[in-house]
């Protein structure tokens, strides 16, 4: 994921809303040093899992509707991974390639149990359809032909993703330089490693070359952290629950100086102890 790396460097050190703090990075790697924390994956029991291909296929699915839970409080990631779940446990073809390309809104809420609109329902739904097409088209309607087609390359996976979905596609041009995150290309693979525990469709050789994923909570804890410090008119923005637009300066500087700062975390905590750190988690 070098090019998530190199193209997150480069908005931090142009960033014009978004600073990272090497002072804070210090005392985070320093806390962390001795005691870096460990997330078993489905902690919360609230995943799919059969060992098979159809935790693949789940787990696909999940990652493909995994953002944007804002603004409905009571809505969360856990919902969706555990309604989705429950819906595969009572009727097991309900993630077949060609039933995901006829779902409607109104029989994904259904599926979810969620009594009003989801938030951006509609895009919910066509990633839904693309995902079902393009299974059905490229790898026998199977996500598990998509994860066997990667030679154990977690890298390789994501490349695959996001050629072939581009709904998977997370980037965009910021200041007139092209920015890589592929947040949620990057989570299936992390999801996929943590399921099967480094076996089976988690193999991969090189699950360290995958990036922290860059959502819109992560920068709300590092600047909790003081590792990130905001510019006046980002501050106000968020203190009164305004919209940051998908795209602008804004979100993008929030999303890849979080990234940046975690690979400088990362870097300086393998300085300081010799060891790898990943920053892994179904849901980041």
């Amino acid at each position: 994921m070098e090019e998530v790396r190199v193209t997150s460097a480069w908005v931090a050190s142009h960033s014009s809303h978004v600073s990272v703090d090497s002072s804070g990075i210090e005392k985070v790697a320093e806390r962390m040093t001795d005691s870096i924390p460990k997330v078993e994956w489905d902690f919360e029991g609230i995943h799919y899992f059969d060992n098979g291909p159809l935790t693949v296929q789940y787990l696909f699915v999940l990652d493909a509707l995994n953002f944007c839970f804002w603004p409905d409080k009571e809505m969360s990631y856990d919902h969706l991974a555990a309604g989705l779940k429950e819906a595969l446990q009572n009727d097991k073809s309900a993630f077949d390639a060609d039933r995901l390309q006829k779902y409607t809104g109104l029989e994904l809420r259904k599926m979810l149990k969620w009594p009003r609109q989801l938030p951006l329902e509609d895009e919910r739904v066509r990633l839904m359809h693309e995902v079902g097409f393009e299974l059905e088209r490229s790898f026998d309607g199977k996500a598990s032909k998509l994860v066997e087609s990667c030679d154990k390359s977690a890298a390789k996976l994501v490349a695959l993703i996001t050629s072939h979905f581009p709904g998977f596609r997370d980037h965009t041009v910021y200041k007139g330089h092209q920015v890589f995150l592929y947040k949620r290309a990057q989570i299936f693979a992390a999801d996929l490693w943590g399921a099967f525990k480094g076996l089976r469709y988690g193999e991969f050789n090189d699950i360290e070359s995958l990036t922290m994923f860059a959502d819109y909570i992560v920068p709300a804890v590092l600047q909790q952290l003081g590792v990130l410090k905001y510019s006046p008119s980002l501050s106000g923005i968020i203190e009164s629950n305004g919209e940051i637009s998908s795209g602008s300066e804004e979100e993008v500087e929030l999303r890849a100086c979080s990234v940046h700062a975690v690979e400088e975390i990362r870097e300086l905590i393998r300085k300081k102890t010799g060891k790898q750190v990943r920053f892994y988690g179904p849901s980041l």
